[in-house]
């Protein structure tokens, strides 16, 4: 069996419920298992799973479960059934009294119990209380005892990742002593191998090697098909390199598998935004505000719902998901991204550096080069640009993140273009790359230069965001015909894409002999406005 069954009932019975939970998904979504058991030894998985799920107060999630482990028993025969009530009693686990009083553990007196005292529990609290009192040597030293006393803690590993520990080094930490049988517990294919893989994934993603976690991540759905952690997973990271159309497909199997997750759920809303898929956003908002509006991920959410409408609106609820969880780096995200757009980039700067503290990534380091290229600090920007490389050797957007500040200097445009053509080289895909460069020639006066590097894309890539610079390129040159094409195509490929709406405006605008930029009617906005306002109001 690729996932021991004890070791999700044990951790059930210390309390840890979010190990148990994160455990029991690899049970129920194991390839080996589902074609090996039977529907009772499912039902039963599923039960440890929503066990798990009660405990951690996700009653949604766990009701759910709970009905399909009750689906799979209403097909079992009768005669199983008397052997299964006895097992099935394992669903009162978890609403016993005692299992939902977590009771507070003072970290003073924590430290004053010796380390050999400490229960599993104990050393992951301890773990978790040293970590958000930066504490770090400690907090490494209690996660290291957790795996000592059982490998399958994977917030444990995930956090030793995070912290800056090597692969080898964690699983060293694996109990290597051999059982009755004269076998190490831990040697096997069926369970280490995978959860080997599994620590391989999380350190290559903590270290921003993105292509290599995803590669670890994408080997082990294999095995773990419907596996709704690893799903997400492989969606957060493919969100952060700006593989948004991967993202939002990998999210929606997670929302089709477990409907009531809530995780990582405003990394999917900013992508719905990114998209302007505000239909879907607006469900996906709805649906986790009746899961849990207490969740700093709903309030993000929130948050990304109103950016587009009122952004101080927007703001207050980025603030309140770090009041919630002031380690939840999506909302240090949203914030400093809104201030951005408030046009106040020195409280940005102090957003992604929040960001960036917790766990630098790309997203950290570009809203970081924004801010301090709209201050006009350009030595800050090119420091911050360069340490993203530094940190990321490999990555193409890195290196247009340093041709960015170039650009942003007449004297620097020459450089600019040496790294978006460096880019290029390492990820011939990476579209940003090519939209920059193209911006380069325009500004320097090479409109075929743009237009010819657009058309070479197009031909490979049909993505809408080509055909919008090409058609601005061909309305600055006057060449209306072709802009409107273009635009037209944009919204073929993306009926909702705003900037291919506005420009197409515009260029029908140009077109009958009118001034694009003359205001609107008052009283058609104000009619619009109170549209907007009516739709929102409905939703919230």
């Amino acid at each position: 069996m690729d996932v021991p069954k004890d070791q999700i009932t044990s951790l059930l019975d210390q309390g840890l419920y979010d190990s148990a939970q994160m455990l029991g998904c690899f049970l129920v979504s194991s390839a080996a298992t589902n074609v090996e058991t039977n529907l009772y030894v499912k039902a039963e998985n599923l039960v440890l799973l929503g066990d798990a799920l009660f405990g951690e107060k996700e009653f949604r999630r766990a009701l759910n479960t709970y009905k399909q482990a009750l689906q799979h028993c209403k097909i079992i025969p009768k005669q199983n059934t008397i052997n299964s009530r006895s097992s099935l009693s394992a669903l009162n686990r978890s609403s016993s009294p005692n299992s939902l009083n977590i009771s507070a553990i003072n970290e003073n007196e924590m430290e004053g119990i010796p380390a050999k005292a400490r229960t599993l529990r104990m050393n992951l609290m301890m773990g978790r209380l040293c970590r958000i009192s930066r504490h770090n040597r400690v907090a490494i030293a209690c996660y290291k005892d957790c795996l000592r006393h059982c490998p399958y803690i994977l917030e444990a590993i995930t956090a030793l990742a995070e912290l800056g520990v090597s692969a080898k080094d964690i699983i060293s930490l694996f109990p290597q002593t051999p059982n009755r049988g004269g076998r190490p517990p831990f040697d096997h294919y069926d369970t280490g191998r995978w959860l080997q893989r599994y620590v391989e994934a999380q350190c290559c993603v903590a270290s921003n090697d993105y292509k290599g976690g995803l590669d670890l991540f994408s080997e082990l759905l294999q095995r773990f098909p419907s596996n709704v952690i690893i799903l997400l997973e492989i969606a957060k990271v493919e969100a952060i390199i700006g593989r948004n159309d991967e993202a939002i497909i990998n999210f929606e199997k997670a929302r089709t598998i477990d409907p009531y997750v809530v995780t990582y759920m405003d990394e999917y809303a900013m992508l719905l935004k990114m998209k302007s898929d505000h239909s879907k956003l607006n469900r996906l908002v709805h649906d986790l505000l009746n899961i849990d509006p207490a969740r700093a991920e709903v309030l993000v959410a929130l948050s990304v719902l109103w950016e587009r409408k009122d952004e101080r609106r927007a703001l207050a609820y980025a603030e309140k998901s770090i009041r919630i969880d002031d380690r939840h780096i999506a909302g240090h995200i949203m914030k400093g991204n809104l201030f951005l757009s408030l046009n106040r980039p020195d409280a940005a700067v102090t957003a992604f550096r929040g960001a960036q503290e917790l766990r630098p990534d790309l997203r950290s380091y570009r809203g970081l080069v924004r801010s301090y290229l709209a201050l006009f600090k350009t030595k800050e920007a090119l420091y911050a640009a360069r340490e993203a490389m530094k940190a990321m050797p490999q990555s193409a957007k890195a290196l247009k993140l340093v041709g960015d500040v170039h650009a942003s200097h007449h004297s620097g445009r020459e450089k600019a273009r040496k790294f978006y053509e460096s880019a290029l080289r390492l990820e011939p895909g990476y579209l940003g790359a090519a939209l920059a460069l193209a911006d380069l020639h325009v500004v320097e006066g090479r409109n075929g230069d743009a237009v010819s590097l657009l058309e070479r894309y197009i031909k490979d890539w049909a993505d809408e965001s080509l055909h919008i610079k090409l058609a601005q390129v061909f309305s600055a040159a006057n060449r209306l015909s072709e802009a409107l094409s273009h635009y037209q195509a944009a919204l073929r490929i993306h009926p909702q894409n705003e900037a291919a709406k506005k420009g197409l405006e515009r260029v029908e605008k140009q077109m009958k002999g009118l001034d694009p930029d003359a205001p609107e009617e008052d009283e058609d906005n104000d009619v619009e406005d109170a549209e907007g306002d009516q739709e929102e109001a409905e939703l919230l």
